[in-house]
């Protein structure tokens, strides 16, 4: 599976921003998948994951702000980010890993399958 971000950029504090992840190579359907994000000097921390039956995980730090869905037709999986923050800024990457096991996919090492990334910067 080849993975490609889209849609970061430059945001002020409290708007929105849309990210995609285009698939390639397999049936996206039968992958679940992820989002992550790594700002300077921190380690990758864990964003949102969407199963392959719809159903998704939040960071504590994101829950209500965050969306996750995808759009299996397009093989396309999406992050809504709303009320953004200055701490929100970070390079931000898909990943996809099997269906199974069935666990919602915190964990980095999880995945197999990467994106390059794409930054998303807030300012205040």
């Amino acid at each position: 599976v080849q993975l490609v971000e889209s849609g970061g950029g430059l945001a002020q504090a409290g708007g929105s921003l849309r990210l995609s992840c285009a698939a390639s190579g397999r049936t996206f359907s039968s992958y679940a998948a992820g989002w992550f994000r790594q700002a300077p000097g921190k380690e990758r921390e864990f964003v949102a994951s969407i199963m392959r039956s719809g159903s998704t995980f939040y960071a504590d730090s994101v829950k209500g702000r965050f969306t996750v869905s995808r759009d299996n037709a397009k093989n396309t999986v999406y992050l809504q980010m709303n009320s953004l923050k200055p701490e929100d800024t970070a390079v931000y990457y898909c990943a996809a890993r099997p269906t199974f096991p069935l666990t919602p996919g915190r964990d980095y090492r999880e995945y197999g399958y990467w994106g390059q990334g794409t930054q998303v910067t807030v300012s205040s």
